[in-house]
């Protein structure tokens, strides 16, 4: 049976304009600020060129990382019955609200040079995070893997537990019934899920910046090309900002009519 679609009372559809106008409006800004005579020069300068190699390289590096490792960790989320769930969830969640530069913070405490862990991974193995574009990844994966991962937990609770149950009667192994039945089951949403932490990636600057430094060819991804341009070229920023803003709502459109809708 199909759901009647009513017209929502004319005071909310006034509220809802004003907050479609509100997020409008500055994109219409940027829109009426880009010097279009320029944009293509903007965007083929060398410094440009390598801002946006070193951004897709680095977002496409982090969300491989987020779906390898943030699978498993949502299925434990989703279905297993570990100890102080809630806690684990919200430690894993944290990103997602936490201030970009703290968790910038918190990883150069955790992985600079004068760190015990970032010392010894140094010492032993000659790798340094910090001004390298490692860095530059891990930072983006710590801030993009939990939309990966909260849209795969929601995706498992939601689906289905019959079709796994019976694989498992037949005599299918754990790993077997994952592989064969729950994620082709959920794949819609690990397909979502890695979108969203790939746009997510590719537009992190707090993070990167504070923890992997802003050095060009090396950790200057374009949201920290953009930041530095403001300060000579302000055309060239727009341009940039322009990539971004295309980029993401590309994405976001994608997800809504392709997958969001049926997972």
């Amino acid at each position: 049976m199909s759901r009647v679609r009513r017209r929502p009372p004319a005071p909310v559809v006034a509220a809802a304009g004003v907050t479609i106008l509100f997020f409008a409006i500055p994109l219409v800004g940027i829109l009426q600020r880009a010097n279009w005579s320029t944009v293509w020069s903007d965007l083929t300068t060398s410094g440009a060129r390598d801002a946006l190699r070193l951004s897709l390289i680095s977002s496409v590096l982090a969300a491989g990382l987020s779906i390898a490792f943030g699978t498993p960790l949502a299925w434990v989320l989703a279905r297993s019955a570990v100890p102080a769930k809630p806690l684990l969830r919200g430690l894993v969640l944290l990103p997602m609200v936490l201030p970009p530069v703290v968790g910038g913070v918190a990883l150069l405490a955790a992985f600079s040079l004068r760190s015990p862990i970032g010392g010894w991974l140094h010492d032993a193995f000659g790798l340094q995070l910090t001004f390298a574009t490692s860095g530059a990844v891990m930072a983006e994966t710590f801030v993009a893997m939990p939309f990966y991962v909260i849209t795969v937990e929601g995706a498992m609770r939601g689906m289905d537990q019959r079709y796994e149950d019976a694989a498992a009667s037949l005599g299918a192994r754990r790993l077997t019934v994952f592989r064969r039945v729950t994620l082709p089951t959920i794949a819609p949403s690990v397909v979502a899920g890695g979108m969203l932490a790939w746009a997510r990636a590719l537009g992190e600057f707090g993070a990167t910046i504070t923890f992997a430094g802003n050095v060009m060819g090396r950790t200057r991804t374009l949201p920290l090309a953009v930041y530095l341009e403001l300060e000579s070229n302000q055309d060239a920023a727009v341009a940039l900002s322009l990539v971004l803003l295309a980029v993401s709502l590309l994405v976001l459109v994608s997800l809504r009519g392709r997958w969001l809708s049926s997972s």
